[in-house]
């Protein structure tokens, strides 16, 4: 059974003064939690075992989610004494997320995102990443450019799938969802212990045609700030 990563060590800076005594993936919208609305559309999507790595408030994470089973989920978490940022957190919690062999690629999800995107789409992509990992060391689903993020992240080729490290005539820059498949491997040199971020990680392998990616066109927010917050809420409330 693959397996899933929510990562939710981040102090929320930019939701302060909501988080000042609350972590932000704990924070409520539409009557639950930010990172409930994660939790209850994986285990029909086949996923059933979820490794939270926390580092703020990480014992409030713990203490409201538990061992996942209201959610039909085993949860495990993976605490940082220091924040070790996106690609340092993975590469920490590999030993609970991958194989011995360190062939089984995970799903990784930012706690901070609300998608309607159905995770069932993401296990032909596993289990053909697992089989062939040569080809393929990351693939991201990517979304449209919100206001906040005009210029995009990513390239992507839709006739390939394809991520590129330049615009050619068919291909748009899209910005990543904070939802991606990777292969163990993309991590090998991540030192442990140490604060590592993921963008260089994923230019490396769209430098070396590693990488892979979807366009999902429907609903995706990133709630970084107090007034995305709201404006999720009075969303969900219609």
């Amino acid at each position: 059974m693959f397996k899933v990563m929510i990562l939710a060590a981040g102090k929320g800076e930019r939701m302060r003064p909501l988080t000042d005594t609350c972590p932000k993936p704990l924070l409520q919208v539409g009557g639950k939690m930010l990172i409930e609305y994660h939790l209850e559309k994986l285990a029909p999507a086949g996923f059933t075992s979820v490794i939270i790595n926390h580092a703020y408030l990480g014992h409030m994470i713990e203490t409201a989610l538990q061992n996942g089973n209201r959610y039909g989920l085993q949860i495990q978490y993976s605490p940082e004494q220091l924040v070790l940022e996106t690609a340092g957190g993975i590469a920490n919690a590999l030993p609970l997320l991958t194989d011995a062999d360190k062939n089984q690629p995970f799903v990784v999800i930012n706690a901070d995102i609300f998608c309607d995107i159905d995770f069932s789409i993401l296990q032909p992509v596993l289990q053909a990443m697992q089989s062939n990992p040569q080809q393929t060391l990351a693939h991201l689903v990517l979304v449209d450019n919100p206001p906040h993020h005009p210029e995009g992240d990513f390239f992507l080729n839709p006739h390939t799938g394809r991520l590129t490290g330049s615009a050619n005539v068919d291909c748009r820059k899209l910005t990543f969802s904070g939802i991606g498949v990777y292969h163990p491997a993309l991590f090998a040199n991540v030192p442990p212990d140490q604060a590592v971020k993921l963008a260089p990680l994923l230019r490396q392998a769209i430098a070396s045609g590693k990488a892979a990616g979807a366009y999902h066109p429907g609903l995706w927010l990133d709630i970084g700030t107090p007034e995305r917050l709201q404006q999720l809420d009075a969303m969900l409330k219609h």
